[in-house]
C-alpha cells in the first residue's frame, strides 16, 4: 500500500500582501499528477488545510477542485484533519457527502472517539490499514475549565488532556488492530507541537495555546504506532529521531528565511507493519530570494537577479553601517522594468518594515498581528517579566477570535 503524507497548505495565505492562489493551485495540480503517477492508494492530510477560519471563495474552490479530482484519481482514501488555522464547522459540513467519495474528514475532537479511528479497506473489502486521525484538540473540545485556575494551570491541564486523548485513541486502536490483524499497520495522524520541534523565523507558526504549555513530549506517543503523521511545523523533520514519526512541513515557503529551503510531501511504502518513507522534493512554483548585505552587495545581487528574466519575489536585508536616506528609492529604481518584485525591505541599522512595491511607508496590513503585538510591548518598554504572562493572554485571545466566525456563521 502507497500513502502519501502532506500538511499545512494554508489555501488563501497572503505572502506580505500577495495572493498566492495561483502558486497554491500549480501545487495541488502537481499533488494530483503525483498521486497518478505513484499510484497513491491513502493521502494523509494533516491539517491546515485553509489558513483562517473564513477562507475565501478562491480558497474554498481550490480545495473543492481538488476533492473533485482525487475522487476520480486511483487514490482510493483521502483522509483530512482540521488544524488548528481551520474551521472545524466549515470542514464537517460536507462529511456525510464525502464520506461516500471515500474521503474522509476529522475537523474537531466531540467526544466521539469511534469517528476519530478509520478502518480504510482494500479493493476486495479487506481492512489494509487503520488510521487514528485526531484533529487540533482545542481546549473546549477536550476538558472543562476549572473555576480559579491560573493560566499556568491551564496550560498544564490542557497538556494532560492532550496526552491522555492520544492514549485513548491509540489504545481503543490498538484493541482494534488485535480484533481485527495484528499485522494490520496503524497510522496515527495529529496537528500539534511536539517538543523540541525547529521553526522557520517568520513562518506563521504560532503556540497553538496559552503561552504555548501545550507542546507535547515525545514520549506522549505509543511506542508502537507504525507511522505518525503530523502537521503544524512547516519545517519537515523526524520526531524523537523516528524516521517514521514525522512532519511533513508546508509544501510552500512561508516566510523569507525559507527561500532556499527544499518543501517536500512524504511517501510511504507499506509492507505490512514495514513502513518505507521516501520524502518527495515540491517543486518551487514561485521563485523567491533573500538577500543581506550592504548597499553595493544589494546592488549587486539585483543586477545579477534581473539577468534570469523571472517573476521573483524578493527580500532585502540592508546590514551596511551608513545611514542612506535613499535607500529604499536606490533599491527600487535597481528593480525599475524588470520581473523582480521587492516585497519586502529590512534596514537592521534603523528598523524593520514590510514594503508593498508602490508603498512608503509600513501599514497594518503589512505586518502580522504577532508582530503587531511584540511591537507594542517594545513600545511600552514592559519588562519581560510581564511579557510573558501578557503574551500568554494575547494567544489564548487570538485563539478565541479565530473561532468566533464559525460561532456566529461568517466572517465578522
Amino acid at each position: 500500500m502507497r500513502l502519501l503524507h502532506t500538511s499545512d497548505w494554508h489555501l488563501g495565505h497572503r505572502f506580505h500582501g500577495r495572493q498566492r492562489h495561483e502558486e497554491q493551485g500549480r501545487f495541488l495540480d502537481w499533488l494530483v499528477e503525483l498521486v497518478e503517477e505513484r499510484a497513491i492508494d491513502c493521502l494523509l492530510v494533516a491539517g491546515d488545510i485553509f489558513d483562517t477560519t473564513a477562507p475565501g471563495s478562491r480558497a474554498q474552490a481550490l480545495y473543492y477542485r481538488l476533492l473533485h479530482r482525487l475522487a476520480a484519481s486511483s487514490c482510493r482514501h483521502v483522509v483530512i484533519i482540521g488544524g488548528n488555522h481551520d474551521s472545524p464547522a466549515l470542514l464537517e459540513a460536507p462529511r456525510e457527502l464525502l464520506r461516500r467519495l471515500d474521503i474522509h474528514v476529522i475537523g474537531m475532537a466531540d467526544g466521539d472517539y469511534g469517528k476519530e479511528i478509520l478502518q480504510l479497506d482494500n479493493p476486495q473489502g479487506k481492512p489494509e490499514l487503520l488510521v487514528a486521525a485526531v484533529p487540533y484538540l482545542r481546549d473546549r473540545d477536550i476538558r472543562h475549565a476549572m473555576a480559579g485556575e491560573t493560566l499556568e494551570d491551564k496550560g498544564r491541564h490542557q497538556r494532560e488532556a492532550i496526552r491522555a486523548h492520544y492514549r485513548d485513541i491509540c489504545r481503543m486502536a490498538e484493541e482494534r488492530r488485535r480484533q481485527i490483524d495484528p499485522g494490520l499497520p496503524l497510522v496515527v495522524m495529529g496537528h500539534l507541537f511536539v517538543a523540541g520541534g525547529r521553526t522557520a523565523e517568520g513562518d506563521g507558526v504560532r503556540d497553538l495555546a496559552v503561552g504555548g504549555l501545550d507542546r507535547i513530549e515525545a514520549t506522549s506517543f505509543f511506542a508502537d504506532i507504525d507511522y505518525l503523521a503530523l502537521g503544524h511545523l512547516h519545517l519537515g523533520q523526524l520526531v524523537a529521531a523516528n524516521p517514521c514519526w514525522r512532519y511533513c512541513g508546508a509544501p510552500l515557503p512561508m516566510s523569507f528565511a525559507e527561500a532556499k529551503a527544499s518543501k517536500q510531501v512524504l511517501l510511504l511504502s507499506a509492507q505490512g507493519r514495514e513502513i518505507a518513507v521516501e520524502p518527495i522534493e515540491v517543486p518551487r512554483f514561485q521563485p523567491l530570494a533573500s538577500v543581506r548585505g550592504d548597499l553595493p552587495t544589494l546592488l549587486r545581487e539585483l543586477d545579477r537577479l534581473r539577468t534570469t528574466n523571472a517573476p521573483i519575489w524578493v527580500e532585502l536585508v540592508y546590514e551596511g553601517d551608513p545611514t542612506i536616506p535613499d535607500l529604499r528609492d536606490q533599491l527600487l529604481a535597481a528593480v525599475a522594468g524588470s520581473e523582480l518584485n521587492v516585497l519586502r525591505i529590512r534596514n537592521n541599522r534603523i528598523f524593520d518594515y514590510v514594503l508593498r512595491q508602490t508603498e512608503q511607508i509600513e501599514s497594518l496590513d503589512d505586518l502580522g498581528i504577532a508582530e503587531v503585538f511584540e511591537r507594542c510591548l517594545a513600545i511600552n518598554r514592559i519588562e519581560e517579566q510581564q511579557r510573558q504572562m501578557l503574551r500568554a493572554a494575547f494567544a489564548e485571545i487570538v485563539d478565541a477570535l479565530d473561532r468566533e466566525p464559525e460561532q456566529i456563521g461568517g466572517p465578522r
